[in-house]
C-alpha cells in the first residue's frame, strides 16, 4: 500500500494551503463575526481552478480526482470553516449531481460554468420537515406540458443566495407500490415564483450562506429533469455519499487547525516556571488529538481513493464523515481547554473552530444517520 500524494496530489496541496493561509486566513475572524460570505475569495478560488478540481477538462474542471478536492477542502476548512463549507457545497452538491447524471447537454449549460469557477451551485434536499427522513419530501413537481409545475419550501439550503443554479428534489409521481418517486431537478435561481431569503443567525460557519427557499408554481422545462425520474432517490444518495467525503475533510481541517493552535500555544505558554507542553496533562491531551487527526485523515483518504477507483464506498464515507466531524468537535474543544481563558476569545480562533465543527456533526447528514448507515452496511 502506498501512501504517499501523487506529485499532483502534492502540487495542489501546497497550491490550496498557499492560497488558504496569505488569503483566507487574514479575513477568517471578520469572515465569521460580520456573517459575509467572501464571494471575492470564491472568485479567486475559481480563476485558481479550484471549484474544478474533480471535473474533466471537457467540461472546464482540472481534471483532477476525489482524493485532490478533499485535500483541497481540508486546506480551506483548516484557515476558515465557513469557506471550507460552502466550498464543499458547491462542488460536492451543486455540480457533482449534474456531472453524475446529466445529459451532455445539462453538461455543458449547468456543471461547464461552476466547473470553470464563474457561477457556485447549490443543493435544495432539506425541507421543514423531511431533514434526515428525505424521504418525507413534500415539494411538488406537476408536469405540464413540456414542463414541471414545482411548488414546496426548502430550508438550511448552503450557497443557495449566491448560486446560479439550485438542484431540487420533489415528488414527481408515485410507483407501483404507492410510494413517492423522488426526482431532481435543476431550477435556474432567477426562475419567476422562486423566493430565496437569508434570516438564519447561525451559531457557526457564519460566513457560509444559508438560506430558505419557497417555490410558488415555479415552472421549468422538462429538459431540466436530472438523471432517471425513477431513480431520483438513489442518485441524490449517491451524491451525499461523495458529499460526505467532503464534510468529513472539512472537519478533518478544522481538528487538524485546533492541533496546531494548541500544540503552538503549549509550547509558549509557560506556567509554574516551564511551558505547559512539559505537563503531562496537556501531554496526553496534545497525543489524543495527533492521533485521532491522523486516524481520521487515513480514514477520508482511503473513502476518496475508493471512490476514485470506483469501488463500493458508502459505509468509508460515513466512516469518514462520522469520525473526522466528531473528531473535530473534541479537538477543538480540548484546544480550547488547553489555551485557558484565551481560548474562550474570539481572537485566538479556537472558539470558531468549536462553532464550525459542530455544524460537520448535523450536516450532509446526522450522526446518528452515520451510525444508521453503517448498521445497514453490515447488515443489520
Amino acid at each position: 500500500m502506498n501512501f504517499e500524494l501523487t506529485k499532483e496530489q502534492a502540487m495542489i496541496q501546497e497550491m490550496v494551503r498557499d492560497f488558504a493561509q496569505k488569503t483566507i486566513q487574514p479575513r477568517a475572524i471578520e469572515i465569521d463575526k460580520e456573517a459575509a460570505f467572501p464571494l471575492d475569495i470564491f472568485e479567486q478560488m475559481g480563476d485558481l481552478g479550484l471549484l474544478g478540481i474533480p471535473f474533466p477538462e471537457e467540461y472546464g474542471g482540472s481534471g483532477g480526482d476525489t482524493l485532490s478536492y478533499a485535500i483541497a477542502v481540508e486546506e480551506v476548512g483548516r484557515v476558515c470553516g465557513s469557506t471550507g463549507l460552502s466550498f464543499a457545497a458547491t462542488v460536492s452538491l451543486g455540480a457533482s449531481p449534474i456531472y453524475y447524471f446529466g445529459t451532455e447537454q445539462q453538461k455543458k449549460k449547468f456543471l461547464t460554468p461552476m466547473a470553470e469557477g464563474k457561477e457556485l451551485g447549490s443543493f435544495g434536499l432539506t425541507e421543514p420537515n423531511a431533514g434526515s427522513d428525505a424521504g418525507g419530501t413534500k415539494t411538488t413537481a406537476v408536469e405540464d406540458g413540456g414542463d414541471y409545475i414545482i411548488n414546496g419550501e426548502k430550508c438550511f439550503i448552503t450557497n443557495a443566495g449566491y448560486a446560479k443554479t439550485i438542484i431540487v428534489t420533489a415528488v414527481t409521481g408515485k410507483n407501483d407500490n404507492g410510494k413517492n418517486i423522488i426526482s431532481a431537478i435543476i431550477v435556474p435561481a432567477d426562475s419567476e415564483g422562486l423566493t430565496i431569503t437569508n434570516n438564519y443567525d447561525k451559531m457557526g460557519v457564519r460566513g457560509s450562506d444559508t438560506a430558505e427557499i419557497v417555490l410558488d408554481d415555479v415552472r421549468v422545462p422538462k429538459e431540466n429533469l436530472l438523471g432517471d425520474p425513477q431513480k431520483g432517490f438513489k442518485q441524490f444518495l449517491y451524491t451525499l455519499d461523495g458529499g460526505r467525503i467532503s464534510i468529513a475533510a472539512l472537519g478533518l481541517g478544522i481538528a487538524q487547525a485546533s492541533l496546531d493552535k494548541a500544540l503552538h500555544y503549549a509550547k509558549e505558554r509557560k506556567q509554574f516556571g516551564k511551558p505547559i507542553a512539559d505537563f503531562q496533562a496537556i501531554q496526553f491531551k496534545l497525543a489524543d488529538m495527533a492521533m485521532e487527526v491522523e486516524l481520521a485523515r487515513n480514514m477520508v483518504y482511503k473513502a476518496a481513493w475508493l471512490k476514485d477507483h470506483d469501488k463500493p464506498f458508502s459505509k468509508e464515507a460515513a466512516y469518514a464523515k462520522l469520525y473526522a466531524t466528531e473528531s473535530a468537535s473534541r479537538a477543538a474543544n480540548q484546544s480550547i481547554q488547553i489555551h485557558g481563558g484565551y481560548g474562550y476569545m474570539r481572537e485566538y480562533e479556537v472558539e470558531r473552530y468549536l462553532r464550525d465543527a459542530k455544524l460537520l456533526e448535523i450536516g450532509e447528514g446526522t450522526s446518528e444517520v452515520q451510525r444508521l448507515v453503517i448498521a445497514r452496511q453490515l447488515g443489520c
